[in-house]
């Protein structure tokens, strides 16, 4: 079930308008994703780690979300390095470890979680709500916020459905084994939760309607301008020009 885990918080990073969070965020992801120079991919991981301390998120949860992350950059330290052909720096027995390897390996670790961190404490610490009416206000269109809102909605709605089917099939005593019955029990279950949530949604469209929405999702919270945001806006803006500077020696 998808759930606003780090939205309620009261940091410095909460208090600035979502819409400047998700700029920056993109513009800074961007840059770190094309970027290839090591040194420069560490001096960005520590920058969003900066962002992730001032957004004063429960380091407990973080700590389990970048263990789950890190698995699949595990993986691919044990594919990578073995596989992409160079010149090999040293052997563990048969296995050769190239150089390239290693280096695609670090670069792309170093990426992910400077990407990851920053969406951690830029875009996570956004509420779904205000994640629509920022990215309404950058100018996606209606459709696209509203299918954004309600797939978000009616998760946890079809989780539920799952949920009794899965309940209804183990009071009936279901084992799954690797036969046709078995098969044919889950091609049911996968089925029914596709008729039983294309239900749901007409009931819930036409509650919707009876009650007068018109496609527009409506915030309670108010992010007028403020000095902060300029703030903000100036200083992502110059640690991304760094970056950029760092990286290709533009000046």
């Amino acid at each position: 079930m998808i759930n606003d885990t780090f939205a309620n918080g009261n940091s410095i990073i909460h208090r600035i308008d979502p819409q400047y969070r998700i700029l920056s965020a993109a513009f800074f992801s961007c840059v770190i994703a094309v970027a290839k120079d090591i040194p420069t991919l560490i001096l960005a991981v520590v920058i969003s780690a900066i962002i992730l301390g001032l957004a004063r998120l429960d380091y407990q949860l973080v700590a389990k979300r970048i263990v789950v992350v890190s698995g699949f950059i595990f993986l691919i330290w044990i594919v990578v390095p073995v596989t992409y052909e160079s010149e090999h720096v040293f052997r563990i027995g048969p296995i050769p470890f190239y150089r390239e390897g290693l280096r695609l390996s670090a670069q792309i670790t170093l990426k992910s979680f400077a990407i990851y961190l920053a969406f951690l404490a830029l875009v996570s610490t956004i509420s779904i709500t205000n994640m629509g009416y920022a990215l309404n206000h950058l100018g996606l269109p209606n459709k696209m916020v509203y299918l954004l809102m309600m797939t978000y909605r009616y998760f946890s709605v079809i989780e539920q459905e799952y949920q009794r089917l899965s309940r209804a099939i183990k009071i009936r005593a279901f084992r799954p084994k690797t036969d046709i019955h078995t098969y044919k029990t889950y091609a049911y279950l996968v089925g029914m939760l596709f008729v039983r949530a294309s239900n749901r949604a007409t009931r819930v469209y036409n509650a919707m309607k009876c009650r007068g929405f018109k496609g527009t999702f409506y915030t309670l919270y108010e992010f007028p301008p403020h000095r902060r945001n300029a703030i903000f806006s100036a200083v992502m803006g110059c640690v991304v020009l760094c970056i950029v500077i760092l990286e290709w020696g533009i000046w």
